[in-house]
């Protein structure tokens, strides 16, 4: 389910609350170090699953079903060029909004870690 049909699924919970499923759906696209990972690299740009799976060392079934987890849930945009598939971020702002809050509350936990690539040669380099 992509986060827009969650989002018109929407209806209050049983406890009279919200739905939270949209959420979930988002936070779950998040769980998983590899498409962490993969969100940093489409943070600097867009990328084919084969420049995915050279950076990352995965198999291409791997990056596949990780890109079709962050499609899913509306974070991904494609463009196709030829016969290959771009994918970029959908909101790179607000995505990068959402990793720099998650930093923020992980360092203020004891717990830092780099979720947002900052863009200097040897630090994109890394990535």
């Amino acid at each position: 389910m992509t986060m827009n049909a969650a989002r018109e699924a929407d209806e209050p919970s049983a406890d009279g609350g919200p739905d939270l499923t949209t959420a979930a759906a988002l936070f779950k696209s998040f769980a998983d170090p590899s498409r962490l990972v993969i969100t940093r690299h489409l943070l600097l740009g867009e990328h084919r699953v084969a420049d995915l799976v050279e950076h990352l060392g995965l198999a291409q079934s791997t990056v596949s079903a990780h890109i079709a987890c962050l499609r899913d849930c509306g974070l991904l945009s494609a463009r196709v060029r030829g016969r290959a598939t771009h994918y970029s971020l959908a909101e790179p702002e607000l995505t990068r909004l959402l990793l720099g809050a998650a930093e923020s509350l992980l360092a203020a936990t004891g717990e830092a870690v780099a979720l947002c690539p900052r863009q200097t040669g040897a630090e994109s380099a890394s990535i």
